[in-house]
């Protein structure tokens, strides 16, 4: 959506504001032992506390419709992962997205997490897949294209010898989850649709220690790296100005590990 009312932005910082509130209960509740299961209960039960409703619920065909508040995607799920009863072990790297909607508003935003003693490898893939989102995020001003965020993205990704996935992307979002313009974290610089101050977009970007050839799980919809490597998604919600990017969901600075 484009912000085009005074009132607007003030609603929409509080909305996310209190997505950001529960994405960061989520974050806290990540601990070896843990089940994803139990952090998708937990947003249920934030949900329900702050009358608010989860977005993912319900999304997809008629005959296998998202069941849960979240995606949880564990190593080498990369996105869209049903959450399961296997604990959570030392050493996995945990994506935890998550959206709501509140007073007709919609927030979609995402982090990754290593649990306990983290590789040397995994540490840096975590480092440099926030980094590449966080860029483009700031990047997010009137006159830039899509192509220029997702260019910015892939580039940093392929400086470290990451690779992102392209079948996915950011995207608006307002009164809808999703919305035009798509972002995709890929692209060359000029190309794509054009940002337009006031806009609320969704920026993301899921970076791979590998190959970016993927496959669909057989629960119809967790997707995995077919050569089982690991991967990270970062996801900020950013209101487009004219001359910086105001961060609605301001996560750039939560631990990487816990």
């Amino acid at each position: 959506m484009i912000i085009e009312s005074e009132k607007q932005p003030k609603q929409y910082r509080e909305v996310a504001k209190l997505s950001t509130e529960i994405l960061w209960q989520l974050h806290q509740k990540v601990a070896v032992g843990v089940t994803p299961l139990e952090i998708d209960r937990l947003a249920d039960e934030l949900c329900a506390q702050h009358g608010v409703t989860p977005n993912f619920k319900g999304v997809g065909s008629q005959d296998n419709p998202y069941q849960h508040a979240t995606c949880i995607s564990v190593n080498d799920a990369v996105v869209h992962g049903i959450p399961t009863d296997q604990p959570l072990m030392e050493g996995d790297l945990v994506k935890v997205d998550f959206g709501m909607n509140y007073q007709g508003l919609n927030t979609d935003h995402c982090f990754t997490v290593g649990v306990g003693e983290v590789t040397a490898e995994d540490r840096k893939l975590l480092t440099v897949g926030r980094q590449a989102v966080l860029k483009a995020a700031q990047s997010a001003i009137a006159g830039k294209t899509a192509g220029d965020l997702g260019h910015l993205m892939e580039s940093i990704a392929d400086q470290h010898g990451y690779t992102v996935a392209k079948e996915y992307v950011g995207h608006g979002i307002g009164k809808t989850l999703h919305e035009r313009p798509q972002l995709p974290a890929w692209g060359k610089p000029g190309t794509g649709e054009k940002l337009m101050e006031g806009m609320v977009i969704c920026i993301e970007a899921q970076l791979i220690d590998g190959d970016n050839e993927l496959y669909t799980a057989e629960d119809g919809w967790t997707v995995k790296t077919v050569d089982g490597s690991k991967a990270v998604m970062f996801e900020f919600m950013v209101l487009v100005g004219k001359d910086k990017a105001t961060f609605l969901t301001p996560t750039m600075d939560w631990p990487l590990v816990v």
